[in-house]
Parts: C-alpha cells; sequence; structure tokens
C-alpha cells in the first residue's frame, strides 16, 4: 500500500498550463505522487511528458490512443491508482495551480476526520484572487451539523468540482469511478452528488487550502452567453445531467426541469447571438438524456 498520496491529472492540448501544474504539484510541502493522464494530445504533451517522467520518479504517465474527455480520464486514472495500492487520491485539473500548501491543508483535514468523510474539495479561485464561478461548490443547507468543524476552515458541502478533490480509495471502492460516457461536463457534479447526496457521506469544502484555477475568463459556463464556438458541447451537459438528476428522484427530476426551463428563458432574453442553435442544443441534450443508461464502474 502506496503511504503518500497521488495527484491525478487529465490532459488534453494545454501544455504550458499542464506544465505550470506540474511544477506546482511538485512543489508541494506535503510529497505526493502524480499520475498524469494524457488524452492523445498533440501540441507536444507527450514528448515533454516523456522527457520529465525520466528527471522525476514520483512522476507517472500513462497515455490513450484516443481523448477520453476528462471523465474517461479521471475514470482510469482512479482505477489505476487505486490499483497500484495508493490510499488517498487527488484529482486536479490541468490548468489548476495548487498553492505550496494546498495538499498539506487537505492531509490535515483528512487526519482531523480520522478519513471519516467522503471528500474533500479545495477553495477554487480565479487568477485575480476572487472565487471561481466555474468551481463553486454547494453547500449543505444543514451544514451547522458539523459546527464544531468552522473553526478549522471545514464546511460540509453536497457538490463540488474535479479541480481540487481528495478521496480515499476505500471510497472509490465502495462507490465506483466517474462515468466515462459523461466524456466533459458533469462527471465531477455527478460523483460528488453519488457520494456526498446518493450515499449521504459527510463530504467537505477544505477552506485552508486553496488553488488557482487559470481559466480564460471567470464567466463560469451558460449556454445563453457562451462563445459560439462552444455551443456544441452543452448537448454533454444537459444530456449527463439528465441522468444525474434521475438517479435523485422526484425532487431531482423537478430540479433539472426548471433549471432547463430557465436556461431556455435566458437564451430568449440574454443571447448576444445564434439563439436558434443554443435552443437546439439545449433541447437535443435534453432528448438524449432521456435514453442515456451509462453504468457506473467498480476497481
Amino acid at each position: 500500500m502506496m503511504e503518500c498520496p497521488i495527484a491525478v491529472v487529465v490532459t488534453w492540448n494545454r501544455l504550458p498550463l499542464l506544465q505550470k501544474c506540474i511544477e506546482k504539484l511538485e512543489a508541494q510541502t506535503a510529497t505526493c505522487d502524480i499520475l498524469v493522464v494524457n488524452n492523445a494530445s498533440t501540441d507536444g504533451t507527450a514528448e515533454w511528458l516523456v522527457e520529465r517522467e525520466a528527471e522525476n520518479d514520483r512522476l507517472h504517465v500513462k497515455s490513450n490512443d484516443s481523448n477520453l474527455g476528462g471523465a474517461g480520464g479521471f475514470n482510469f486514472g482512479l482505477r489505476w491508482a487505486v490499483e497500484a495500492g495508493y490510499k488517498q487520491l487527488w484529482m486536479i485539473d490541468d490548468d489548476c495551480q495548487p498553492e505550496p500548501d494546498a495538499l498539506e491543508k487537505l492531509l490535515e483535514a483528512d487526519a482531523l476526520l480520522g478519513g471519516k468523510y467522503g471528500w474533500l474539495s479545495s477553495v477554487v479561485l480565479w487568477t485575480d484572487g476572487s472565487e471561481c464561478k466555474m468551481n463553486r461548490q454547494k453547500l449543505k443547507k444543514s451544514f451547522y451539523d458539523y459546527s464544531p468543524l468552522l473553526k478549522y476552515g471545514l464546511v460540509q458541502a453536497e457538490q463540488a468540482t474535479f479541480a481540487s478533490l481528495l478521496l480515499r480509495a476505500d471510497t472509490v471502492r465502495r462507490v465506483g469511478l466517474p462515468i466515462k460516457e459523461y466524456f466533459i461536463w458533469g462527471d465531477d457534479i455527478e460523483y460528488t452528488r453519488r457520494i456526498a447526496v446518493r450515499e449521504c457521506v459527510p463530504c467537505f469544502v477544505a477552506g485552508q487550502s486553496q488553488v488557482v484555477h487559470a481559466m480564460e475568463d471567470n464567466n463560469g459556463s451558460s449556454i445563453a452567453t457562451d462563445r459560439p464556438e462552444r455551443i456544441d458541447r452543452y448537448r454533454f451537459a444537459y444530456r449527463n445531467d439528465a441522468f444525474t438528476y434521475r438517479q435523485e428522484g422526484v425532487k431531482g427530476i423537478c430540479y433539472y426541469l426548471a433549471k432547463c426551463a430557465l436556461n431556455f428563458w435566458r437564451i430568449l432574453l440574454k443571447a448576444p447571438d445564434r439563439r436558434g442553435k443554443r435552443i437546439r442544443v439545449l433541447l437535443c441534450g435534453m432528448v438524449l438524456g432521456i435514453f442515456f443508461q451509462p453504468k457506473i464502474e467498480k476497481t
């Protein structure tokens, strides 16, 4: 059994950002191994990783023959890490830059909780130090059930992203892997809610652990206002959300339908262009979601 944690990073054609991410991971005050899952990048990433792997015996590289998306990449990476014997798994996006003590603070929270949690999520900031809107966690309404932990910066939550998420191998064995068929978008929401909501395991935001998400802008994601070249990928978002919230029964289905209706009206009222295409993508994603029945894989 590996005693140190492993950081699991999935990348595709973002070499400059990946380089900064790896640099920050190697500089952590808490020692960790690093696994990079390369989704068939064509920008020199593979060649750079070969050189870096030869220089750092804590860096492991696994390359796929095709782009599996973030969902498929994290599915592969978590499976590999669990089977390799790592006890603690730190999922982190390739465009994230963790503060030097980000992992140390997550491990301190792990120790404080005695390992009895589902996942721990870092505070995610944008490049100007403000909150990164894309990575806002959803706090549990009854988070005061764990009010003694507030003085340690721990707040109970029920939803987070893979920007920086620590979980234990035992949790992965119990609840399974992220759903690879999601490809992109919503895989992190489904996975964190699977643990915190459907499995009812306490999960927390670790306020003393911080990472910077070096996104191009800090506008979040909205089909109503996103750039034209990004509209098509929202099919994945609405298809995937349909499955996620169906698993939560009538309450989840009602939430999903209300969310779709709200975004429909946002398109009509706020979209700067291509209203017809945005509406078609939304409706297409909803229809695809009706028939979307992916299986949860176990390690």
